[in-house]
């Protein structure tokens, strides 16, 4: 079974609550659901984590590299601000999809920059907690087509 691994970087633990005329009232409770439930209908496996520190970001990268097939990641602040991020995504050798709940180029100029997106394969934003699932679809397509 194909193992996917989804990656909730800073400050998404606070979603529902924080910002929610831009990120709206879904929890990341609810995301980690509605993804379990499509990984379940996809017939592949899903395991989720989220920390607000750049470090333990990079070391579940790095453990992914033995463990997963493809990474779907939602680097939230980071994506503006990290080379360390860019840099573990880039040293394993597994494909990553890029996410983000909101059209960050419909925001502030300093969120249109994304150090992530040039180490990914594809970038999803925009479609609220369907970015998450389109994320995860793309995945699981990319994985079997390599079969």
């Amino acid at each position: 079974m194909k193992k996917i691994l989804v990656i909730h970087g800073p400050n998404l633990n606070m979603l529902g609550k924080r910002e929610t005329g831009i990120y709206g009232e879904t929890t990341l409770t609810d995301i980690n659901e509605a993804l379990k439930n499509l990984a379940k209908e996809l017939a592949v496996d899903v395991t989720v984590f989220q920390s607000n520190t750049e470090g333990a970001l990079i070391d579940r990268i790095h453990e992914a590299a033995v463990e997963y097939d493809a990474i779907v990641i939602n680097p939230a602040g980071y994506t503006h601000t990290s080379v360390a991020l860019r840099d573990a995504l880039a040293a394993v050798d597994i494909p990553a999809i890029e996410v983000h709940i909101s059209n960050v180029y419909k925001r502030e100029e300093f969120r249109q920059h994304s150090y992530i997106s040039a180490v990914a394969v594809g970038q999803i934003a925009g479609f609220g907690v369907n970015s998450y699932l389109l994320g995860l679809r793309a995945a699981v397509d990319l994985v079997r087509s390599k079969q």
